[in-house]
């Protein structure tokens, strides 16, 4: 319940930004991941490659994106952050960062903030590592 209340209230937040949900994400992605792949980009913000190609392409003609060619696979495109989109995600994410830690302030202290983010951080690489051996022992 908590949690739902939790992402509730993020959504929210990006959402007062004027920018929807993945599309936040994927810029997210990028600001702090660098250039990448669609697919790369898809698995770390959970959507689909039908999903993810439809907010790139809708992120590519707001010209906060751009696709480039891959060095080492003509088939394959990375994804960049244009000078736009950098400024972009960077004022967005900073406003939503604040929204979220005037959340996290009216209810927690600074210690407890801390021990919170140290744990939910252990939790999210521990789930990350169990999909990726679940997508491995899946694979022929």
């Amino acid at each position: 319940k908590a949690a739902r209340a939790a992402q509730g209230y993020a959504e929210k937040s990006i959402s007062e930004l004027e920018m929807c949900g993945s599309d936040f994400a994927v810029l997210e992605a990028l600001l702090h991941k660098g250039p990448l792949p669609i697919n790369e980009i898809g698995k770390k913000v959970l959507l689909t490659s039908g999903s993810i190609t439809v907010a790139v392409d809708r992120l590519e003609t707001k010209g906060l994106v751009e696709r480039r060619a891959h060095g080492t696979d003509r088939r394959a495109k990375i994804v960049h952050l244009t000078k736009e989109g950098r400024k972009v995600i960077t004022r967005v994410y900073a406003n939503h960062a604040a929204d979220m830690e005037r959340l996290a302030s009216a209810s927690l202290t600074r210690a407890e903030r801390k021990t919170l983010i140290r744990l939910l951080k252990k939790i999210g690489f521990e789930a990350a590592r169990a999909l990726e051996r679940g997508e491995e022992e899946s694979t022929p």
